[in-house]
């Protein structure tokens, strides 16, 4: 018999999903055909790394862009963050602000499970949203206006007494 943490793991991944190597944002997860709402996209096993392990050794490679926070303890057993690597295709999602993939964490059965948030269409690509405070330029984010500040001043009425 099995406790919960245990027990066999049903892993899901839905078909459709092609990876394509030359977008704007490197490598991407796409659609090659239409996924309906509320399907699970993928159930990826995770790899919880050390404290120090992360701190030593991941932090100083390419692999540390790919991990996720994950919650842990430290060795006086209090709650503190390290990383996580994804596998299956989690450290293949790109981000948008806008995404059409959500994602949970299992953290007792180290699990995260990726599902479509709403319908995504056949050529769609499948994002997540990597929060706020990102470590990269946003390929999707809008570029800044800026105004030629000779135009600025010439715009400017100037009352006559």
């Amino acid at each position: 018999m099995h406790n919960e943490n245990s027990a066999p793991i049903a892993l899901q991944r839905c078909g459709g999903l092609i990876l394509v190597s030359d977008t704007p944002k490197g490598r991407g997860v796409f659609a090659s055909k239409d996924i309906p709402a509320r399907t699970v996209i993928d159930t990826c096993p995770v790899l919880v790394l050390g404290i120090e392990e992360n701190d030593t050794y991941v932090k100083h490679t390419v692999l540390y862009h790919y991990t996720y926070n994950w919650p842990s303890k430290d060795s006086d057993g209090k709650l503190t963050n390290t990383q996580a690597v994804i596998l299956g295709l989690g450290s293949m999602f790109n981000h948008a602000l806008d995404q059409n993939v959500g994602w949970e964490r299992d953290v007792a059965r180290s699990l995260v499970t990726y599902t479509a948030l709403r319908d995504i269409k056949a050529g769609e690509e499948l994002c997540i949203s990597y929060g706020q405070r990102l470590t990269f330029k946003d390929a999707d984010a809008p570029e800044p206006v800026t105004e030629d500040p000779s135009a600025v001043l010439s715009s400017i009425q100037l009352e006559s007494e």
